[in-house]
């Protein structure tokens, strides 16, 4: 009885391999299977590829590459006159024209003032990031936004923990563009008070 059975199946296979009705049916259904697979993989290779290929986003930045004269004002209280204070600041492509570092040097009244930026635009969450630490806290700053239609100006969020309370509190940075790189970043808090507020402006003027 097993021999039969062994012996039927193989009859059956035999006879599904040679008709060419079924040898037809499982060719078409090898090559649809085939043919999804090929088309998955290739999706899945152009989305990574889009996802690490510098593009139009990255190119938006290259205005800030180069070496700038930075003028700062400073306010503690919106109310008082700013603290003003100057630096120099090198911009330059990383990890393939990726991300833009940003080097800053120079000093706040009268004390040395330095600083480190990376901005980069996201090419799957399709918004800008940047971060930024400074001599002036221990703490690093992550901004997310992005550029008006023009790529002229851009609003850049983030969040920081209060001085005073360790409580989370809004912070923006506001970033407007000129043809030659020249550009002013202004950064906007509550400060010691519960209204918005432009706490620092740094002007960036193209030395090179």
């Amino acid at each position: 009885m097993k021999m039969s059975y062994r012996v039927g199946g193989l009859l059956a296979a035999i006879v599904c391999l040679t008709n060419p009705v079924f040898a037809k049916d499982a060719s078409t259904a090898a090559a649809s299977a085939s043919t999804k697979e090929s088309t998955k993989d290739s999706a899945q290779a152009r989305a990574l590829d889009s996802a690490m290929t510098p593009g139009e986003g990255q190119k938006r930045l290259a205005a800030m590459i180069g070496t700038f004269n930075v003028a700062i004002r400073t306010w503690v209280d919106p109310s008082q006159p700013p603290i003003e204070s100057s630096a120099t600041s090198v911009g330059a492509w990383v990890l393939g024209e990726r991300y833009v570092q940003m080097m800053l040097a120079g000093d706040l009244q009268g004390q040395p003032f330095n600083g480190i930026g990376y901005i980069g635009f996201d090419n799957v969450g399709k918004q800008y990031q940047s971060t930024w630490m400074d001599s002036g806290s221990t703490g690093m700053t992550w901004y997310k936004g992005g550029f008006d239609a023009g790529g002229k100006s851009a609003t850049m969020k983030a969040s920081v923990p209060d001085a005073l309370t360790g409580k989370p509190t809004p912070v923006e940075l506001r970033v407007k563009m000129n043809d030659d790189g020249s550009h002013v970043t202004e950064l906007w808090g509550h400060g010691l008070g519960k209204k918005m507020f432009k706490m620092m402006e740094l002007r960036y003027t193209r030395s090179k």
